[in-house]
């Protein structure tokens, strides 16, 4: 059901702003602030990130020997978007182009940071948690940040008033599989003890395995706890689950509960987290008045075999710029505003959240280039919507351009790339070794006919891949590309400590 369009004018909106506090204005195909107790009120917004978490890991996507009930629910009560994209493959670079609606090479967030980075997300850059805290908003970051783990780049110093969670992967830390046949202190020049970080202070030095299991609990506890303390406020929450990254880690609540193995268990407990964030809603009766959107930060770590997810028709997965590595789950769900049970087929990305949610809440866009679009019209069903952009860009590697998706159309340019070549992933935790492969000349797929990206088509359609090389070379121009050379003129630095 679709809402019916206001048809108020500019400056009676204007009026009913001043006189309401409204903090989001009354436009056709907006997202209205909810009305309770006759006083106009701003929508919370809650965003839930995973951490690859495949295409095909959830049930309406054809999740197989799990169930995600909650996940589903959240589909069957709002909009689930079939091609949703992250702008890398990549979990830094995907988390920075998320809070701040900007390509992440224009923020200069490259790759994963590591322990042992000094950079991370400029505290000049605007993320979602400045622009709500501007209008009022308390603000929360639980779970993994991974924009940078020094202080001053920490969520209390990007717009959140509190955060609780790791810094960074849950595999970059000593006990990780991959490196238990090091001595141990070879194993720590590696990869330093693993914290658990409250505010900006350590609170836990060397996390454990057992401490690991329990971590989906806790975030989801301190999640809650913060609904049930701002209540009767509008808020922005951010939960970032560490998992299913591998290592994979699930509570004695979950092991062993699904056929799928260890990994169901994790998704099956990741669902049960989000079923407690949509009780929580509804127990302090706020769900008429909060938008929920679901996501994850890349596709599927595919060399771990059965302690990986799965892009189901999808090409490849985390790593490559092939679908399987970009197109991710998204779910939307504000019921009167959001109509239930509702599919969007329009391409979309998460850099389109950040002026989403602005225009929700009545917010002030960055004065700095966005590279995101406003959905709205796409959220809220609005007759004839399409996608806001003529093109979205996916970079990967060390500023790397290598693929670009216009309409039904992907360009994947000239690049080298992983793939297992049909071999399976690992078990038990332990990867296999991918192959390399490289393309050579720009490879033309229709991704409408073919979203599996199987049959190459730039002969027949010439014109489209001159156009879409135009598009690209603007591109390159403005946010380079190292495989040609490119510098880019509107990059903008990351943050950079002197220590």
């Amino acid at each position: 059901m679709t809402e019916a369009p206001f048809s108020f004018r500019i400056d009676d909106m204007l009026r009913l702003t001043l006189l309401a506090g409204l903090c989001a204005l009354a436009v056709p195909d907006s997202l209205p602030a909810a009305q309770a107790g006759g006083q106009a009120r701003p929508p919370n917004i809650i965003i839930v990130c995973t951490d690859d978490q495949g295409y095909a890991d959830i049930g309406s996507q054809g999740a197989q020997g799990f169930r995600t009930p909650h996940l589903d629910r959240l589909a069957a009560e709002g909009v689930r978007f079939t091609d949703f994209y992250v702008s890398s493959p990549v979990c830094s670079a995907s988390r920075a182009a998320l809070l701040t609606g900007c390509y992440h090479e224009r923020v200069g967030i490259s790759g994963a940071l590591g322990p042992h980075s000094t950079a991370g997300l400029h505290p000049e850059e605007t993320t979602i948690a400045e622009l709500c805290r501007a209008q009022g908003y308390a603000t929360a970051a639980v779970g993994k940040w991974h924009l940078g783990h020094l202080p001053e780049f920490l969520p209390t110093n990007q717009g959140f008033d509190s955060y609780f969670g790791l810094p960074y992967s849950n595999d970059m830390w000593p006990q990780h599989p991959g490196v238990r046949h090091l001595l141990p202190e070879e194993r720590l020049q590696r990869w330093p003890h693993l914290p658990l970080i409250e505010g900006t202070r350590i609170i836990d030095a060397e996390i454990t395995p057992q401490e690991q299991e329990q971590l989906t609990t806790r975030y989801t506890q301190k999640a809650v706890g913060f609904i049930r303390q701002n209540r009767d406020q509008p808020f922005f929450l951010y939960l970032a689950h560490s998992q299913p990254h591998v290592p994979l880690f699930v509570s004695a609540n979950y092991k062993g509960k699904t056929e799928r193995g260890l990994y169901g268990d994790v998704i099956a407990e990741i669902d049960w987290s989000m079923g407690e964030i949509l009780k929580a809603l509804d127990t302090f009766q706020i769900s008429q008045n909060t938008l929920v959107l679901f996501t994850s930060d890349n596709g599927p770590w595919l060399s771990y075999g059965n302690h990986g997810g799965s892009a189901g028709p999808l090409r490849e997965g985390k790593g490559t710029c092939w679908e399987g590595g970009i197109r991710v789950p998204f779910l939307a769900r504000w019921p009167g505003r959001i109509p239930a049970g509702s599919v969007c087929r329009e391409p979309a990305a998460t850099i389109d959240l950040l002026p989403t949610i602005a225009r929700a809440i009545g917010g002030t866009l960055p004065k700095k280039q966005l590279d995101g679009k406003d959905i709205t019209p796409l959220l809220t069903g609005a007759p004839g919507a399409t996608s806001p952009h003529a093109a979205l860009f996916f970079y990967s590697g060390n500023r790397e351009l290598h693929a670009v998706r216009s309409g039904r159309w992907k360009l994947m340019l000239s690049h080298s790339y992983r793939l297992l070549n049909g071999r399976p992933g690992g078990k038990g935790g332990m990867p296999v070794d991918y192959e390399n492969r490289a393309i050579t000349q720009p490879e033309l797929y229709d991704l409408v006919a073919d979203p599996g990206e199987t049959r190459k088509c730039a002969a027949d359609h010439p014109e489209v891949v001159a156009a879409l090389l135009k598009k690209v070379e603007a591109m390159r121009v403005e946010l380079g590309d190292t495989l040609t050379g490119r510098e880019g003129t509107a990059c903008r630095p990351p943050g950079t400590a002197t220590r």
